[in-house]
């Protein structure tokens, strides 16, 4: 068999869910919209989903790639938890191709694997708890290409009490919608632009899809979600644009879904644009709202239009500084002053349930050095 000339390997492949074997060896990846037809020997586009000897096997299983310490904030979440530390990892790879990509680093390099290490599902629960995080991550890179390791990380954390959030492109077949996202607590979708021109040229990919699973979360799911809309100057920055994305959402998934848009700064293979100017932000947010949605954000800027205000009395409610929080004045989930419950997940009630303290402590002595 010919050498895989992608990811390193690690000492046992796992194998994928999601696929079905094709003629001459081939494997067929219903993971995500793509449908990647995989030759022996070759990956998918997100590079680590690879076929050998007519299998699929997913090489991000077990191997963390980057591993950080995060407030919630940063998600970004602002009605999930706020305040918290957040357990953050990811792998390798990405399953759409967007020039502009800030983590470029992570989901387009291959060599981030050769500094992977093996950390098994059941073990990083412990470590979040290790490090007083009341949640966990999946982020960074897209989450859905290691959608096997996701699955299993959030049924170890669940057991533990804490929570799983999903930092995703939305870009997921139904066939696998409901397996990965059935064991996770949130989720914040980037809806990267309002035109298939858009994703068509820019991400590699397609619009529709997205909105699918936003829809699917919304129906089908106990997910609480956000949406964040990076706005690129010229790109998806039109305030007509920004006003039909807004209304779909008004439409489609209610006034009550936070919306974040946050500022472009430019990388990876866009370079030519420059860092989005405040004002862009702060007439997209009044359009949002113009339009009926209520809980609209600004981010990657300092802003007031990073705080939380009540949407009936007008009252603030949680005054933030980038992703610190100066102010929060939310009791048991709804405005002081005038009652009105403001919706998301304002405390863990399963917080403290976790595994004996001595598991834990064996656990994380493995990971002495890890430095977040």
């Amino acid at each position: 068999m010919e050498e895989l000339k992608i990811l390193q390997k690690t000492e046992k492949l796992h194998e994928a869910r999601w696929w079905e074997p094709e003629a001459n060896g081939r494997v067929h990846c219903y993971l995500c919209p793509r449908h990647c037809h995989i030759h022996p020997g070759q990956s998918g586009f997100c590079f680590i989903r690879i076929n050998q000897d007519g299998k699929l096997y997913n090489l991000g299983y077990g191997s963390p790639a980057a591993l950080q310490i995060d407030p919630i904030e940063k998600k970004p979440l602002n009605h999930f938890l706020p305040g918290t530390r957040i357990f953050s990892m990811g792998t390798a790879g990405c399953n759409m191709g967007c020039f502009f990509c800030q983590n470029w680093d992570i989901s387009k390099s291959r060599s981030d694997q050769v500094r992977s290490q093996h950390i098994p599902p059941e073990d990083v629960p412990q470590l979040a708890m290790k490090y007083g995080c009341e949640s966990l991550a999946f982020t960074y890179n897209e989450p859905t290409i290691w959608g096997e390791y996701v699955m299993d990380i959030a049924k170890e954390t669940r057991r533990c009490g804490l929570k799983t959030v999903m930092v995703t492109n939305g870009y997921v077949t139904y066939e696998a919608f409901h397996d990965i996202y059935d064991y996770v607590d949130a989720a914040n979708v980037d809806l990267k632009a309002f035109t298939e021109n858009f994703y068509g040229k820019i991400t590699l990919t397609h619009l529709q899809p997205v909105l699918e699973t936003l829809e699917w979360l919304k129906k089908e799911t106990q997910v609480w979600f956000e949406i964040t809309n990076l706005m690129i100057p010229t790109l998806n920055d039109d305030p007509a644009e920004t006003r039909k994305l807004a209304e779909w959402i008004l439409t489609h998934l209610g006034p009550d879904v936070p919306l974040h848009f946050t500022a472009f700064h430019p990388d990876f293979k866009l370079q030519d644009k420059p860092r989005t100017p405040a004002s862009t932000l702060d007439r997209a947010r009044q359009i949002a709202r113009e339009v009926g949605l209520r809980y609209v954000y600004e981010g990657n800027i300092y802003s007031d239009g990073a705080n939380t205000y009540c949407p009936n009395c007008k009252e603030l409610l949680v005054r933030r500084s980038w992703h610190d929080i100066l102010e929060y004045r939310i009791k048991d989930g709804a405005c002081p002053k005038c009652k009105f419950s403001i919706p998301g997940v304002w405390t863990n009630d399963a917080k403290g349930k976790s595994e004996p303290s001595g598991a834990r402590a064996a656990t994380t002595r493995k990971y002495t050095h890890l430095n977040l």
